[in-house]
């Protein structure tokens, strides 16, 4: 009988654990929390966000792109979901964001942890893995003043995101110790910090925008939604699709500015739109509290250096360029992402290079595999991140349950 040790028993360790489990294989979980998918219910704002309709490659990122899409298939997709079904999950769907029908995360984490108990999975918890050796064919897991052997280890452990539910990067030091390579780290799905002398005057505004980021003056990506206006900078699931480009450009000292569209239902000649809106004598700050956040439109005609008193029509035609300009292209330089702390995942992690895109099996240590937010993938927010877990875990866990 083979033993096989799952290190991680959050969303890909769960799962990898229930593949890998047959009756010729005993499969142990070992988890440092006190129990286990602890980020799991973290997730969605506590109702978890376990899935997207739209699984298209594009919304994973990755240092290699073409090896990424060799992992996520069609098949694995439909495997993916298909899991969840048997488990009994009743979907609540919403523009294709997938949420266990009771609105909880907990659904979600009982249903996995009630499967890994029906097929007698051992879990060990608050264990704490020192490091991990590699002797003949066989792995020594060693932590809490004892030793585990195991013919086969799926490290699940998670990046160095969210450290307070017990991520901490340890997996990347072990990875380094079987000479892999890791891509830095940062954070990512995370809140920016930015440059303006409005913060604090803007903070708690919500409004619906269009962000387009610039690296080095070049376009590089839009998203468009809500956001937060922080009295550090933006926030919000728009600005969170950007940010792991910004903390990928930032660490190689890349100019990082963001362009805030505030009016994005107007998709063309928006000085016709609003010559057209502003037809009359009233002041231009009593025109636009009539689309924008009052405290809003005071940072905008003050950045603008309009006279809030003037209607748009007795501006000079400079002055309503520079107005439309604040409008729709409102530019804010970005300094630096908020820590791991605040960040949901990480971009960055194990080279896709590394491993058997097939199995997920290291190309370097036979029989060692690697899942979850330790692999160099990251994606949009939307139950992609939590897509990539699960999917992820199935592919290794159901290598390792094979018979060599």
């Amino acid at each position: 009988m083979k033993h096989i040790v799952i290190v991680g028993g959050g969303a890909a360790g769960l799962v990898s654990a229930i593949y890998a489990k047959t009756p010729n294989n005993k499969v142990t979980i070992v988890e440092r929390n006190s129990s286990c998918g602890k980020k799991i219910l973290a997730t969605g704002n506590g109702k978890c966000n376990y899935w997207n309709s739209d699984q298209n490659p594009n919304h994973y990122h990755s240092s290699n792109n073409e090896l990424l899409k060799e992992i996520i298939t069609d098949e694995l997709k439909i495997e993916a979901l298909n899991f969840f079904n048997n488990l009994g999950i009743v979907p609540k769907i919403k523009n294709g964001y997938y949420y266990p029908f009771s609105n909880q995360a907990t659904t979600i984490k009982n249903a996995l942890l009630r499967e890994v108990a029906k097929k007698q999975i051992e879990i060990k918890h608050d264990f704490l893995v020192d490091k991990i050796l590699k002797q003949d064919n066989y792995f020594i897991i060693e932590g809490n003043n004892e030793s585990i052997k195991a013919d086969k280890v799926i490290l699940a452990t998670g990046s160095c995101a969210s450290p307070k539910t017990g991520s901490d990067g340890i997996g990347y030091k072990l990875l380094r110790r079987f000479n892999h390579n890791i891509i830095a780290p940062c954070p990512a799905l995370v809140q920016l910090k930015t440059t303006g002398s409005y913060l604090k005057e803007w903070s708690g505004i919500r409004t619906d925008v269009t962000v387009s980021l610039y690296e080095n003056n070049t376009f590089i990506k839009e998203e468009s939604g809500e956001i937060q206006l922080t009295d550090y900078g933006i926030s919000g699931i728009c600005v969170f699709n950007l940010s792991r480009f910004i903390s990928r450009g930032l660490l190689d000292n890349k100019k990082e500015e963001v362009s805030i569209n505030f009016l994005p239902f107007i998709t063309n000649k928006p000085h016709e739109y609003l010559s057209n809106l502003f037809n009359n004598s009233n002041s231009i700050k009593s025109q636009l509290e009539g689309i924008l956040n009052n405290k809003l439109v005071s940072v905008i005609l003050r950045e603008a250096k309009i006279n809030e008193n003037t209607s748009f029509n007795n501006l000079s035609e400079q002055e309503q360029n520079k107005l439309i300009e604040k409008l729709i292209d409102f530019r804010v330089t970005v300094i630096a992402t908020n820590d791991f702390d605040q960040a949901q995942v990480c971009s960055g992690g194990l080279p896709l290079t590394e491993i058997n895109t097939k199995t997920l099996e290291s190309n370097l240590v036979e029989n060692l595999y690697i899942v979850g937010e330790l692999l160099d993938v990251d994606g949009d927010c939307g139950g992609y991140n939590l897509g990539f877990a699960w999917m992820s875990g199935i592919i290794a866990g159901k290598d390792c349950s094979k018979n060599d």
